[in-house]
């Protein structure tokens, strides 16, 4: 029988351990709970969610929604825990927290092909292995998978802008140049005048703020400095800094504006855009709250917030390819939110992927093709994207999908349209699956 080494139970790890052992794979789970603990952890049990409700929306038009429904088509374990343990929560998929991670404890555990070993990983093993330790690595490990990679290739990141869909910015109030016009026209414009950045400003000093963890660092802002931080040492310090209007014309008026937003594509497609300068502390909330008084973006459809705390991740286009594993030895793959996907349901579709990958490679089978048209196959291609200049933890979105060829005008029936597409090609894949299974 061949035997895989899997580092860590949280999400991801379980379930990349549940998918190698339902295809008869020997599998060695080793978690450092209750050896050690982090700030983070409370109990002894598996996959820890922080809320209920970290599973979020349950419906096909919402990107996260068609990612569940993939992963239980295709027999996810943390999904078929998840409905076991369901509580009431709308249009939402919320869950018994301590039920939820003792009844995958207890599966894990109870599995035949799965031996759990609990202690501390300080090296990065031989493979064939899938660490999947989080964000929040041991120091020993994270270390070690520094100096597995290169120095320069393990990230801890202080702070990260928002990202809105360039579908949702109103290009009737926004237009593209460069400062100065320097080369080609990079960044999307949003303008401000007066009377719109005063309220802005009033809106963003007092913003509330989210709580900052136990288990931060609650130096790290000092060197990246957010921008409700920085509007408050003064009411035009944003306009000398990230909102400075000097160089940029306004096509409408054909003057300087009082005060600007720049927008700077974040992925190859351009279908993502990065607020220039906006990192920032504020509540989800309170984000889209403010920034949507941005004139251009009042209906902006926000990807991912802004967030602030220190984390670890990899940098991983350049070192992972789509099935989460080291482009040099594709026997030593990662997952979770250490490769760059963000959320819970993400890091198990991560876990996911990389198992049925390292299923396929150590019984010589070729591994199954999760295209981009897949919201789980789309996350593999995100993490592996070598064209991303900054790369930062993305939560699933249809932006990072690939398109529809026919044009759709109602963002729902697009959506859903995409999902059913989807969906097809996920039986596809399972129905070949099942044959190994």
């Amino acid at each position: 029988m061949s035997k895989v080494t899997v580092v860590g139970a949280g999400l991801a790890g379980s379930e990349a351990a549940w998918q190698l052992a339902q295809r008869g794979i020997s599998v060695e789970l080793i978690e450092m709970k209750p050896h050690k603990m982090t700030p983070a952890h409370h109990s002894p049990d598996f996959a820890e969610l922080v809320c209920s409700n970290s599973l979020r929306g349950d419906r096909l038009e919402n990107a996260v929604g068609l990612l569940k429904e993939e992963l239980r088509r295709c027999g996810s374990l943390i999904l078929e825990c998840a409905e076991k343990t369901r509580v009431e929560a709308g249009g939402c998929l919320a869950v018994d927290r301590e039920g939820f991670a003792k009844t995958v404890t207890e599966k894990l555990r109870n599995h035949p092909n799965i031996t759990v070993i609990s202690r501390e990983i300080t090296q990065v093993p031989e493979g064939p292995v899938i660490i999947a330790t989080g964000p929040l690595t041991s120091d020993a490990l994270s270390k070690a998978i520094g100096e597995y990679f290169g120095a320069d290739y393990l990230h801890f990141f202080d702070a990260a802008a928002p990202l809105v869909t360039a579908e949702s910015i109103d290009m009737d109030k926004a237009w593209w140049q460069s400062r100065y016009d320097r080369g080609t026209p990079d960044y999307i414009n949003c303008a401000m005048n007066k009377e719109q950045y005063e309220a802005f400003i009033t809106e963003l000093v007092s913003a509330e703020e989210a709580p900052v963890h136990g288990f931060e660092d609650r130096n790290v802002f000092e060197g990246c400095m957010p921008v409700e931080v920085m509007a408050r040492r003064g009411f035009d310090t944003l306009r000398y800094g990230p909102l400075k209007p000097v160089g940029l014309t306004d096509p409408k008026t054909g003057k300087e504006p009082y005060a600007v937003v720049q927008l700077r594509q974040d992925n190859a497609a351009k279908s993502i855009f990065n607020l220039v300068g906006f990192q920032t502390h504020l509540k989800f909330g309170e984000q889209k709250r403010v920034f949507s008084m941005i004139p251009a973006l009042a209906n902006a459809e926000f990807v991912r917030y802004g967030v602030m705390h220190q984390n670890t991740f990899l940098q991983s286009p350049k070192l992972l390819d789509r099935y989460y594993a080291d482009r040099r030895n594709p026997l030593v793959a990662f997952a979770g939110q250490m490769t760059g996907v963000e959320g819970y349901v993400e890091s198990a579709a991560s876990g996911f992927l990389a198992a049925v990958a390292m299923a396929a490679k150590v019984t010589g089978r070729e591994v199954p093709d999760f295209p981009k048209t897949t919201a789980i196959g789309a996350l593999g291609w995100y993490i592996s994207d070598e064209s991303i200049e900054n790369f930062q933890p993305m939560n699933i979105n249809f932006s990072i999908i690939s398109p529809l060829e026919q044009r759709i005008r109602k963002k729902a029936e697009k959506n859903l349209a995409i999902a059913n597409r989807s969906l097809a090609v996920i039986d596809e894949i399972c129905a070949k699956e099942r044959g190994v299974l």
